[in-house]
């Protein structure tokens, strides 16, 4: 099996989950955060949907400069609505899944490399950086976004298995 293939079932499974959640984010709560040092509702999930485009910069390009020289650092900006949150996932989720049924073996085992001002932070196989930085990576926020859910009495979908709020339909 080619691990491209291995990996799309994963990527589409995480990537409805992931949308589910989403959808659930109301535009009146998008600057409501639990706590001072916390994002606000918006700025984490417009990092999910941004996310997903660090797939793409992993799939199609040697290596991504965070901040390259002579240059405006990479920044999300937060997205105003659920409309445009939503649009901004949906795209990044079909360019990202385009590249990653069209990456080889031979790709995925290439390195990539992530740098700040011309300098390697880190260099590591595609395949361990697409999974770390954008499938885990995505996990963790996914979770924390559904706490903030919680936290305003948005009912919690299902997501490995039942939640309080939902049950597993098959």
């Amino acid at each position: 099996m080619k691990i491209s293939d291995s990996l799309l079932g994963e990527f589409d499974q995480e990537t409805k989950t992931n949308r589910t959640v989403l959808e659930r984010c109301p535009d009146e709560k998008f600057g409501w955060k639990p706590h001072l040092k916390s994002w606000d509702m918006s700025t984490l999930a417009s990092h999910i949907a941004y996310l997903l485009s660090w797939g793409a910069d992993i799939l199609t390009k040697d290596a991504f400069d965070v901040a390259p020289e002579g240059a405006d650092p990479y920044k999300e900006a937060a997205l105003p609505s659920s409309k445009e949150l939503l649009a901004l996932f949906d795209k990044n989720a079909a360019i990202v899944r385009a590249a990653l049924a069209a990456a080889s073996d031979e790709h995925f085992r290439k390195d990539w490399s992530l740098l700040a001002g011309g300098k390697v932070l880190f260099t590591m196989p595609r395949i361990a950086a697409l999974r770390s930085f954008v499938f885990n990576h995505t996990v963790h926020h996914r979770g924390q976004l559904t706490v903030y859910l919680r936290l305003n009495d948005i009912p919690v979908p299902c997501i490995y298995g039942p939640s309080a709020d939902e049950n597993m339909t098959f």
